[in-house]
């Protein structure tokens, strides 16, 4: 329901926002929509309720298709969560199953698996939770806020929470993708079916439905959430997708053709094959990060060991001018012909022998040399990518047989970018929807529905994420401004994390709560012009052992929406995000 503008918040509106954490909202500007366009509906915020009871809901419930298989109340400081030292709150577990049955065509039981946390003191607001990698465990519902190490969660504000499995069992693998409807489901129908549920557990459980949905997740949960904002845009207020993978099938590809180019200087392993950690080691992937921040560094106008200004630094750092040719062996303070040769085709993104692009460029960053940017390098592109590529993605997927008579390396060294690539886009009699289909948002440059609704989008991304590249979702931003008069500043906001690694990790400020921005945008009408990141260092909840050791533990910095990045003002603490204004 669309309420009409408030010309400012009541006064319960502000007592609401005031229990939420509190979240620095720096005014640096940031884009408002044309001017000339009519004011979007201000939605009104939501109220909460207490429930009466949990032993007797299941009792209450009887949707179709859906079977809950636990009921049971949580004490207070029954669950806990890392890094949250507020005991979580006395809350209703609800367990399920939606739309149980046996595939024709692997004769495997298929199931959407869930959980929804109701607390008793309920803010009138739900949260899906949208989980990563592919899917298949029913996490527990906390309602993550995004960043590393969050030091609250959506349950501990109140929110209804729910997260599920997506349709299949983590025991069957990336093969549950021989079944067509598994993978839509995992695609995504399974939030289409179970948002309509956990609305109605919502309304017996407290007597009426929640006033404000939200829907949050980084990774493959930022991709379930930028699919969320295109196809289920009438069913939820905010969205929060985090270092989203929306180009999915694509990235997969990306890091077969990464493992093709690391292999091409690799020293050969123990089993014959190449050894593509022996590529890039720690020392050069440290010196390579050391070499961009002499270069860009200062771009920001504060030397501090951080690239505030990453598009400026793309420009103005080159693998050829600026990092040396090693005129020996290699001592980690130079690189080979070779290893430049590679470094400079990773980020340019990968490509078919005619040189088109199949997936974006990557942006050079100094967070490159965090380890949580080899694993997706090294370890994930020849342990997880071969799978999901082999079954979830391309069509008709690979035999069970064929595939298990290989290794994950062997598959990425085999795949080929002329024929293999292209059936991310290819269908079957029995396949009848293409992987990016599926997987991607449909149209993602045309989010009407989300804006004239008043509802609100957020996205963040580290800039050194090793598996969905950052530019890629700037090039998505930008074509969502052109299609809204050059501005989307006024539904939607996209937030580059310096140094960080895949949603969270490396040299980075990479703590924040984007859900409580989000609520304030949503509910308050207070526009995010920045969101407080803070360094994880000695005393922090979690403490992030990447930090570099010149950097104060509690180091902040205002995310600035994009295209504006954090400039130093030119006097005031370097270690603070007060001396910095987005620019």
């Amino acid at each position: 329901m669309n309420h009409p503008p408030l010309q400012r918040p009541s006064r319960r509106l502000r007592l609401l926002l005031a229990t939420l954490p509190l979240v620095a909202l720096v005014a640096c500007g940031g884009g408002g929509g044309s001017s000339a366009e009519p004011a979007l509906p201000q939605l009104a915020p939501a109220v909460g309720a207490t429930l009466a009871t949990c032993a007797d809901l299941a009792a209450k419930v009887s949707i179709p298709n859906t079977t809950l298989t636990s009921v049971s109340l949580v004490a207070t400081g029954g669950l806990t969560a890392t890094g949250i030292t507020t005991p979580i709150p006395e809350h209703c577990l609800l367990r399920g199953q939606m739309n149980q049955r046996t595939s024709a065509v692997d004769g495997r039981a298929y199931a959407i698996g869930f959980e929804m946390r109701l607390p008793t003191q309920w803010n009138g607001r739900f949260f899906y939770q949208a989980n990563g990698g592919i899917d298949g465990s029913v996490v527990t519902a906390t309602g993550e806020v995004g960043g590393g190490a969050p030091t609250t969660n959506g349950l501990s504000m109140g929110f209804a929470t729910m997260s599920s499995d997506a349709g299949h069992a983590a025991s069957y693998g990336p093969f549950f993708g021989l079944d067509p409807q598994a993978r839509l489901d995992y695609g995504y129908q399974a939030v289409g079916s179970l948002t309509p549920t956990a609305k109605e557990l919502i309304r017996l459980a407290y007597g009426k439905g929640p006033d404000r949905s939200y829907f949050a997740g980084c990774s493959n949960g930022g991709r379930h959430a930028m699919v969320a904002a295109a196809r289920y845009a009438d069913q939820y207020d905010g969205i929060l997708a985090g270092n989203p993978g929306f180009n999915l099938p694509k990235a997969a590809v990306s890091q077969l053709w990464g493992v093709q180019q690391y292999a091409s200087i690799s020293t050969l392993g123990t089993t014959g094959l190449p050894d593509i950690s022996s590529a890039f080691t720690p020392a050069e992937f440290k010196f390579i990060g050391e070499r961009i921040l002499g270069k860009c560094d200062a771009l920001d106008g504060a030397t501090d060991g951080m690239v505030g200004d990453t598009k400026a630094c793309q420009s103005g750092f080159s693998v050829a001018a600026d990092v040396p040719v090693c005129t020996g062996g290699r001592t980690g303070s130079c690189l080979t012909a070779g290893q430049k040769t590679v470094l400079a085709n990773i980020f340019e993104g990968a490509r078919n022998t005619a040189g088109q692009a199949l997936y974006s460029k990557f942006w050079f960053d100094p967070g490159l040399a965090g380890s949580n940017y080899a694993f997706w390098e090294y370890t994930a592109s020849t342990a997880l990518d071969p799978g999901a590529a082999a079954f979830i993605f391309t069509t008709p997927p690979s035999s069970m047989a064929s595939f298990l008579a290989t290794t994950g390396l062997q598959y990425g060294l085999n795949f080929s970018m002329d024929t293999d690539a292209p059936k991310i886009f290819a269908t079957t009699g029995s396949y009848t929807v293409s992987a990016m289909d599926f997987m991607a948002p449909p149209n993602p440059a045309n989010l009407s529905t989300l804006k004239k609704r008043g509802a609100k989008l957020m996205v963040f991304h580290g800039v050194a994420d090793g598996v969905f590249s950052p530019a890629d979702t700037a090039a998505w931003y930008d074509s969502l401004a052109a299609a809204n008069g050059g501005d989307a500043g006024n539904f939607a906001r996209l937030f580059l994390v310096p140094g960080m690694n895949h949603c969270s990790g490396g040299p980075a400020a990479d703590q924040f709560n984007m859900v409580s921005a989000l609520v304030s945008w949503v509910e308050g009408g207070t526009a995010p012009d920045s969101v407080q990141a803070k360094a994880r260092g000695a005393g922090s909840n979690v403490v992030n052992a990447e930090l570099p050791a010149g950097w104060s533990a509690g180091r902040t910095r205002p995310l600035c929406p994009y295209p504006k990045v954090a400039k130093y003002r030119g006097t005031g603490d370097i270690e603070s995000a007060a001396s910095f204004s987005c620019q």
